[in-house]
């Protein structure tokens, strides 16, 4: 695994990942676009009437509302080029105009004369900078990566692992079939969002892709259709594929709950040995349904082992 993203993100970064819920565009100072954020935290800028700007903090996002604007485009043409001068030459890593407001020429002129990102966004103040908190927190989440499968089975996100080429595509093959959906094949990024909910999804590059082997490289969505992908999702279940071992012990009443630990967050985990004549695809859908009983509290095998401890208690026969 990958460890933590400790470091800024570039505002190409921000750009890249956040234009779309953001409704943002560039409109100066693409020569800025390797400025760093350091942070989730959003700046709402204030250009008072008197020309004074307070300084921006250092790698922060700065947001102009439709009050600033307005307060901005009330003074006078020389002091105007000034305040915006005086603006974009601090440590900011960009500026964002709310509102769906046009940037006045001063702040384009400064903006591409101090190298500083200017984007234009049609939502209004609040709810810009509330979303845009949102999304440097993504951005800013724990990060690591892991070698599998990640599928949507009934609503669950499960991660198959295993060696390479024990199965793992195919069984996610075999799923997309029988109307679960893809969610990423080989590397999948994890983002820890909170203490203990895992956020998994493929590489930007493949997404949709799988490796068949024989086959080549196919793609899920293009074959299948828009329902049998999805872009993320969290994980619940960790599936290890394994090959059959006769000289190892496997868990054959299911008593005991295994886990495995991803980023400090424990997952559900089982183990499946492959063996010829086994129905890999419905095991794991078995065991994702079994799972979800688990979680309504209906453990089927202690259940049963509770039944015939009753039983043999009673004098009747298991």
């Amino acid at each position: 695994m990958k460890g933590d993203r400790t470091v800024p993100i570039s505002v190409q970064t921000f750009r890249q990942e956040c234009s779309a819920p953001l409704e943002i565009r560039l409109v100066a100072g693409e020569r800025g676009m390797h400025r760093e954020i350091a942070g989730s935290r959003v700046e709402e800028a204030g250009l008072p009437g008197a020309g004074e700007v307070p300084p921006p903090r250092e790698g922060r996002v700065q947001v102009l509302g439709e009050t600033t604007l307005s307060c901005f485009l009330g003074l006078e043409p020389g002091r105007q080029a000034e305040t915006a001068d005086r603006f974009f030459s601090g440590s900011l890593a960009c500026a964002v105009i709310a509102g769906g407001r046009p940037a006045p020429e001063p702040f384009i002129e400064a903006a591409e004369r101090r190298a500083v990102p200017l984007f234009c966004s049609l939502l209004s103040s609040v709810p810009l900078i509330e979303e845009t908190r949102r999304q440097l927190a993504r951005l800013f989440a724990e990060t690591s990566t892991v070698h599998g499968v990640l599928m949507d089975v009934i609503g669950v996100g499960v991660l198959l692992t295993g060696r390479s080429g024990i199965g793992k595509s195919e069984c996610a093959l075999d799923l997309v079939l029988r109307g679960h959906r893809f969610v990423a094949d080989d590397v999948i990024h994890i983002e820890k969002i909170g203490p203990a909910t895992l956020l998994g999804r493929g590489n930007d590059l493949t997404a949709h892709h799988m490796e068949i082997r024989g086959l080549g490289i196919i793609n899920i969505r293009d074959i299948f259709g828009l329902t049998a992908t999805v872009q993320r999702k969290k994980m619940e279940l960790v599936i290890r594929i394994e090959e059959w071992d006769p000289s190892k012990e496997y868990d054959r009443l299911g008593l005991e709950d295994g886990a495995v630990e991803i980023m400090g967050v424990p997952l559900p985990s089982l183990v499946i040995p492959v063996s010829p004549g086994r129905n890999l695809a419905t095991i794991v859908e078995v065991a994702v349904r079994n799972h979800l009983l688990k979680q309504l509290g209906v453990h089927s095998a202690r259940e049963l082992v509770e039944r015939q401890a009753r039983k043999a208690g009673e004098g009747g026969t298991p």
